[in-house]
C-alpha cells in the first residue's frame, strides 16, 4: 500500500468524456440544470484499479508523484472516491487543485456574477469535508496543498485552520517536495506557507517523468514564457524546453496505457524552440510529427495571437502544422489562446510583447489575422477576455466590442472573464460584479450570445469520434438551449451590429 496519498476533486479527477475543454463546464454555477447533471457532463468519474487509482490523473499532480517514486517513497494519487481504503494506513495526504475555491477565471466570473459558488469549488468543499479526509485528519495526518490555485489559500486562512491544512505551497515543486515529505513523516513542524521563486524552479534534470498516464494524454513541451503580460504569473518563471527524448518517453507512457489522443502543453506551444518570440520552423515541425507519430488526434494547450501570424506570414508555418496534423483520423484541432482586450492602448499597457514582434498598434488586425489563419487550417480556439484590467476605461472596452463584431462569424468560444489579480497585479484589486458598466454589460452579451451560436455549430464536429456521441450530444444540446432560452428572457441577447447601450 502507499504512505504518501495524493487527490484531488471529481472535477479535476475526470478527462471530461476526453474533451479537455469541457472541463470548463465545471467552472460554472450549480443554475440551469441541476448540479448531479452539471458533474455528469462535464466531469463524469474516472475509471479506477482495484488500489483506488485513475486510470488518468491531472499532469501537475503525476509529476509530483513521479518526483516522490524517485525519491524512494511510496506515493500514489487516488481517486477521491477511493480515500476510504486508506483512511487507516495513510501517512500524508498531498492536495493539488486548479482552482480549489473558484478564484480563478472564469469561475470567479460566474461567481460574481451569480452570487454563488461555482461547481468546481462546491466539488472541493465536499471533499475536505468528506468522512474519508475527516477520518485522516482525526488520526492526525498531515496535509500538504499545492497546484496552480496554492495562492487562493492566502484569502482562505480560515479554511485551511478548520480544514487542518499544515502546509501551502506555492510555485514549482520538484526541487522541495521530497524536503517537506520527510519532514512531515518524521513529524516535523512544517512551515504554513512556502512561495518557490522564480530563480528557484527546477532544471530540466530535476524534473520527472510521470510514471501513469495524465488526463487526456497531455505532455509538457516547455515551462514559463517570455512575453512578460503583467496579469500572468507564468511570465515570472524561466524558460525552458523540455528535451525530444523526455516529451517523447512521457507521450508512451499514456499511450501503452491506452490513452489514444494528447495534448502539447506550454503557454506558447508556437515559441517551443524559438528565438525569443520568433517561431522556429524545424523544431515546431519536429516536434508535431513526434506527437502524431503515437497519439490519433493533438491539441495545443496553448498558443499566442502574434505567434500564430509571424508562423504563417514567414513561411506559411501553420499551414504546415496543419498538414501534419490533419488526416484521416483528425479533421480539426484546438486551443486556447487569449485576447484579453481590443483595446491597442490597454494592451501596451498590461501585455507589451503579447503582440511582439508586432506592435501593440496593430493588436486587432493582428487578432482578426490570426482569426483568418486558424479557420484556413480549421483550428477551433477558446479564447478569453479579460473584464475590468487596471486602467481599463470605456474606450479600451468600445475597441474590445468592435473586435467581437469583427469575429462574429469566426468559429471560436470566446470567454470574457473578470479581471483576478496575478503576476505583476497581484496588488490589485479584484473586478467584481457591480462594478460592470453598461458598455461592460454589452460586451458580456456579445460574447454569450456570439458562444452559444457557435457551441451549436461546433457540437457538429466536437464529438463526432466518440462512441457516447448519440448519448451525450442530445443533453448538452439541451443545455445549449437552456442557456439561448434563459439568456433572451433575460435580455442578454444580441445580434451582429445591434447596440444595447449607446452612451
Amino acid at each position: 500500500m502507499y504512505d504518501i496519498i495524493m487527490t484531488t476533486d471529481r472535477t479535476m479527477m475526470s478527462n471530461h468524456w476526453g474533451k479537455e475543454f469541457m472541463g470548463f463546464g465545471t467552472t460554472g454555477p450549480p443554475k440551469i440544470i441541476p448540479e448531479w447533471m452539471w458533474l455528469l457532463l462535464f466531469a463524469p468519474p474516472m475509471k479506477t484499479d482495484r488500489f483506488g487509482r485513475p486510470w488518468q490523473a491531472p499532469y501537475g499532480m503525476r509529476k509530483i508523484e513521479a518526483k516522490l517514486i524517485d525519491c524512494g517513497y511510496k506515493a500514489a494519487i487516488i481517486d477521491p472516491s477511493k480515500l476510504g481504503k486508506y483512511v487507516k494506513s495513510a501517512k500524508l495526504l498531498l492536495l493539488s487543485h486548479h482552482d480549489y475555491f473558484g478564484f480563478c477565471p472564469p469561475s470567479s466570473t460566474f461567481a460574481s456574477i451569480f452570487k454563488t459558488e461555482t461547481v468546481n469549488a462546491r466539488s472541493f468543499k465536499r471533499l475536505m469535508e468528506s468522512p474519508a479526509i475527516r477520518a485522516m485528519k482525526k488520526r492526525g495526518v498531515k496535509i500538504i496543498a499545492g497546484g496552480p490555485a496554492a495562492w487562493h489559500w492566502r484569502h482562505r486562512k480560515d479554511l485551511m485552520k478548520k480544514w487542518g491544512v499544515d502546509c501551502v505551497v506555492e510555485g514549482e515543486g520538484e526541487r522541495i517536495i521530497c524536503n517537506l515529505v520527510e519532514k512531515a513523516l518524521n513529524g516535523e513542524e512544517l512551515p504554513e506557507y512556502v512561495v518557490v521563486k522564480p530563480k528557484e524552479s527546477p532544471c530540466i534534470d530535476e524534473i520527472s517523468d510521470i510514471k501513469a498516464p495524465s488526463v487526456n494524454g497531455l505532455v509538457e513541451v516547455m515551462r514559463g514564457c517570455p512575453r512578460g503580460c503583467k496579469f500572468c504569473s507564468v511570465t515570472l518563471r524561466p524558460l525552458r524546453f523540455i528535451p525530444f527524448d523526455k516529451i517523447e518517453r512521457e507521450i508512451l507512457v499514456n499511450v501503452r496505457r491506452g490513452v489514444r489522443d494528447g495534448i502539447m502543453h506550454s503557454e506558447d506551444v508556437l515559441l517551443y524552440g524559438a528565438n525569443g518570440v520568433i517561431p522556429k520552423e524545424t523544431p515546431l515541425i519536429n516536434l508535431h510529427k513526434l506527437f502524431k507519430k503515437y497519439y490519433r488526434k493533438i491539441a495545443w494547450a496553448h498558443a499566442s495571437i502574434a505567434a500564430i501570424v509571424k508562423a504563417e506570414r514567414d513561411s506559411k508555418l501553420i499551414t504546415k502544422i496543419s498538414e501534419i496534423v490533419l488526416d484521416d483520423e483528425q479533421e480539426w484541432w484546438g486551443a486556447e489562446i487569449g485576447i484579453e482586450t481590443g483595446s491597442p492602448q490597454l494592451a501596451e499597457k498590461i501585455m507589451p510583447a503579447k503582440a511582439k514582434p508586432f506592435s501593440t498598434k496593430e493588436w486587432p488586425e493582428i487578432v482578426v489575422e490570426a482569426a483568418s489563419i486558424m479557420e484556413d487550417v480549421n483550428l477551433i480556439p477558446a479564447m478569453t477576455i479579460i473584464v475590468g484590467l487596471p486602467e481599463e476605461t470605456e474606450k479600451d472596452v468600445e475597441y474590445t466590442l468592435q473586435l467581437i463584431e469583427e469575429l462574429w462569424d469566426f468559429r471560436a468560444i470566446i470567454m470574457p472573464m473578470f479581471f483576478v489579480p496575478m503576476g505583476m497585479l497581484s496588488n490589485k484589486d479584484w473586478f467584481r460584479a457591480y462594478e460592470v458598466t453598461d458598455l461592460h454589460k454589452e460586451l458580456l452579451t456579445k460574447c454569450l450570445t456570439h458562444g452559444v451560436r457557435m457551441s451549436k455549430e461546433i457540437l457538429k464536429v466536437y464529438l463526432k469520434d466518440k462512441w457516447y456521441q448519440p448519448a451525450l450530444l442530445p443533453f448538452l444540446g439541451f443545455f445549449i438551449g437552456r442557456v439561448e432560452k434563459k439568456a433572451k428572457r433575460l435580455g442578454y441577447w444580441s445580434d451582429r451590429g445591434k447596440r444595447l447601450y449607446i452612451g
